[in-house]
């Protein structure tokens, strides 16, 4: 967003001192002018601010269509940073030795606590996030997706601007086949924050959700889902201004366009629930 380029240069130091085959790097300036950038950086701005997803996939690009001039996209916010210099190894390994594994999603850590917030470690038993397991959903911005995901899951819902685009991913790629990896061992230092720091917070995740069952789940499923989002979101006593909005974004959610519609299969439903997550929740 160009506002921290303390930051950004730490994590693209952090980045190139990986051990093993230099990483290619790009940096999107998403509606804002980059800094100056190291050698061999690539550097894309864009006139607008287009969003989280949107921006994402320009950087899929930048590697050529769907990302296939490489093997792996990592998406990193420009507020992290690698604390190792064995991320890029452990990726290849992990990549190598599981040709089904199509995304890891990476470990959130406080760099002065190193405490992961609950809500970083993506599936419902989240008590104890030094545990690696099959997942059903990941961290945007500390995650790698192998690059042939893209052509048969697509790309990031662009749409979406901010919240819930990598479960839409996720749940296009689990249903191509392709498994999804939390891996504690792969560590991102990110300050701790909360989500409702952003201003749109509230509606778009209330009108990404409804998005979200309307593009991916049968139809049977989708007023179970919503309708469990609604009772949730109700016994987190929202104050009376987050309400507002997040009911203003449900029914923007029903009222306008949520992009293509591809229900996943019964056996992918299956699969989550076997995964721990079924798609009611």
């Amino acid at each position: 967003m160009g506002n921290r380029p303390a930051e950004l240069n730490a994590l693209l130091h952090s980045v190139a001192t990986q051990r093993g085959p230099a990483v290619e790097v790009v940096v999107v300036g998403n509606g804002a002018p980059l800094p100056p950038l190291p050698p061999g950086v690539r550097g894309i701005e864009l006139a607008e601010n287009l969003g989280i997803p949107a921006g994402r996939n320009v950087g899929i690009e930048a590697f050529g269509p769907d990302g296939s001039g490489v093997d792996a996209v990592l998406f990193l916010d420009d507020d992290g940073l690698l604390p190792g210099d064995d991320t890029a190894e452990k990726l290849r390994a992990a990549f190598t030795a599981d040709p089904g594994l199509g995304i890891v999603s990476f470990r959130i850590a406080d760099p002065d606590t190193g405490v992961t917030q609950r809500r970083h470690v993506p599936r419902l038993r989240a008590s104890d996030p030094m545990r690696s397991s099959p997942v059903t959903t990941f961290l945007g911005g500390a995650s790698a997706v192998r690059s042939a995901v893209f052509p048969q899951a697509g790309q990031l819902p662009g749409e979406f601007f901010y919240a819930h685009e990598e479960t839409d991913l996720a749940w296009r790629a689990l249903d191509a086949g392709w498994s999804i990896e939390y891996r504690s061992d792969i560590v991102l230092h990110h300050p701790t924050t909360l989500p409702s720091r952003h201003a749109v917070y509230h509606r778009m995740v209330a009108r990404n959700r409804v998005w979200l069952a309307r593009r991916n789940l049968p139809a049977l499923l989708v007023p179970a889902y919503l309708g469990t989002w609604v009772l949730l979101t109700l016994a987190r006593r929202p104050s009376r201004a987050a309400l507002r909005a997040w009911v203003g974004g449900f029914r923007e959610g029903w009222r306008t366009p949520c992009g293509p519609r591809r229900p996943m299969r019964w056996r992918t439903v299956w699969r989550l629930t076997r995964l721990g997550r079924p798609p009611v929740i």
